[in-house]
């Protein structure tokens, strides 16, 4: 059994039973919400891995909860009945997993759920969170929040140490070697303060480096 959570948005009944039957019989753990209300309050106690959302419901566009599940890295998959290739490209750019129109071929829509949970699944491997921060390590960049966050190449490895060392007291030898280890480039205990200090003052209360007196770091 898979066990993965999706949300199911969908006012209309008759399509919505042939989901949930289907989604359940694949293995599947659907909530299904009738109105974009249940889905924000589902949403505020419950997490996912994917969500299915009308686009037309009586109060209001299923648009409103993607938007903030795409914020939230959960892949998402817009149900409708209008063919509208500009809602369809704006609703890709903002960084929906897919998109279908009905009537739909259910073992399309399936095909298209398995899909977008294995892509999400391939890139949460490249992604460390660590408090209000995330680590993207494909690309090589660092989120506070979702805005990007400008580091050099010795910020955003001391960066990566601490966070693939979570709770663990590192001290400030370990933390040299680590660094000289990756860059090639030796780095002195005076420099390392200059570092810790710039990579606090651009993380800001997204994230706490810790330090223990006489010892070294700490991220909780």
């Amino acid at each position: 059994m898979l066990n993965q959570s999706i949300l199911l948005l969908e006012d209309d009944l008759t399509i919505a039973s042939g989901l949930m039957y289907a989604l359940e019989k694949e293995g599947y753990n659907p909530i299904h919400c009738k109105t974009v209300k249940a889905a924000f309050e589902t949403i505020k106690h419950q997490t996912f891995d994917l969500a299915i959302l009308d686009m037309q419901l009586p109060d209001g566009s299923g648009k409103e909860v993607g938007d903030l599940l795409i914020e939230q890295k959960i892949p998402v998959i817009f149900l409708t009945i209008v063919e509208d290739e500009n809602e369809i490209v704006s609703c890709l750019e903002k960084g929906a997993a897919d998109y279908i129109t009905k009537p739909f071929r259910l073992k399309e829509l399936l095909a298209r759920v398995k899909r977008s949970i294995h892509t999400e699944e391939n890139s949460v491997h490249s992604r460390i969170s660590i408090k209000d921060v995330t680590i993207d390590t494909a690309a090589g960049k660092v989120y506070i929040q979702g805005k990007l966050v400008e580091l050099t190449a010795l910020e955003y490895r001391l960066l990566l140490i601490f966070a693939t060392n979570r709770s663990l007291l590192l001290t400030r030898e370990q933390i040299i070697e680590k660094i000289w280890d990756s860059s090639g480039n030796f780095v002195e205990d005076n420099t390392l303060t200059v570092y810790i200090k710039r990579l606090r003052e651009k993380l800001g209360d997204a994230l706490s480096i810790e330090t223990v007196r006489g010892m070294g770091y700490r991220v909780d």
